[in-house]
This record gives structure tokens, sequence and C-alpha cells, in this order.
């Protein structure tokens, strides 16, 4: 595309977008970001009628998917700060959604683990977040959101294999 040649309606696979500059359309990271925005307030709305917040359903599916696990692993798997993970826990164990105790393997640490409850209300959530996708995605084909996904699974991957070399 040349400068003569700016992105618009009119051209394939372009939609009208409302006026934006096209020099910030040309931009991967503005595109993305204002994305997750559109997705992410959706999604948030739709977890706070249940009375949590998004950190809150990402350590309860966290939970699902791996199991019990040391609260610093938790927090490592979700690229939480240990500390703010604390908080998050505070507020599902007084729901009675996870349970934590003594790591036997090493008693300093804290194991945390769904509740029955807690496993009830994550895949009802799960649920509430994958109809929240389909309306986010609407305008994209199955195999176009399948394309999506995987792209943006190896930008991420790649962002944490960075980070696994700084923290080295």
């Amino acid at each position: 595309m040349s400068d003569a040649d700016p992105p618009g309606p009119g051209r394939p696979g372009e939609e009208d977008t409302a006026g934006r500059p096209p020099s910030l359309l040309a931009l991967p990271t503005y595109l993305a970001g204002h994305v997750a925005r559109i997705g992410h307030d959706r999604l948030v709305a739709d977890i706070a009628a249940y009375g949590l917040r998004l950190p809150h359903f990402a350590t309860l599916t966290a939970l699902a998917d791996f199991g019990p696990l040391p609260q610093h692993a938790l927090a490592d798997h979700l690229g939480f700060n240990r500390s703010h993970l604390v908080g998050y826990l505070d507020t599902v164990e007084e729901r009675g959604l996870v349970g934590r105790t003594r790591d036997p393997a090493d008693r300093r640490r804290q194991l945390v683990a769904l509740t029955a409850e807690g496993r009830r209300l994550q895949r009802r959530l799960l649920k509430v977040a994958e109809r929240a996708q389909e309306e986010f995605l609407r305008e994209l084909s199955a195999t176009e959101r399948e394309t999506l996904a995987a792209l943006l699974r190896r930008i991420v991957a790649a962002g944490d294999r960075r980070t696994a070399r700084t923290d080295d």
C-alpha cells in the first residue's frame, strides 16, 4: 500500500472505521489495543453480573485447567503480581469458590484449589465468556476466528519467551 492508497472503505477486507486516522489503522498495536478494549468491556460487564472481576474469573479458570497450585505458581501462570493475587484469592475464598491449604511438600507454601461451588461457577462463567466471544467476534467466520486466535497465541508465546529470557 502506498501513501497515495490509504486504507478505508472500498478496499477489499476493510470496513468503514468511523473516520479514524489511517496512519493509526496501519499499526497492528493500535488495532489490537482497540479491539482488546471492545472485547474486554463486554466480558468485564458479563462477569460483573456475577459479582466478580476478570482476575477472579481468570483465577478460577486457571485452577480449573491446572488443578490445585501453589499461590506463587498460580500468579506466574496468570502473569499476575503475586501480592495482587492474594487479594483476588481473598475475594473468591470468602465466597467459598476456592480453598487454601498448606502444601504438604513445603509447609511454607499455600496450595489453592477450587471448591465444588467454584467448579460450578467457573463452568458457568466460561459459558458466559464464550457467549461474549461469539458476540464480540460475530463479524468473523469460524476459520477467521481460529486464525486470529492462533496468531494472537503466537504473539503471546513470543512475549512469554522474551520475558523468560529477561527473568534469567
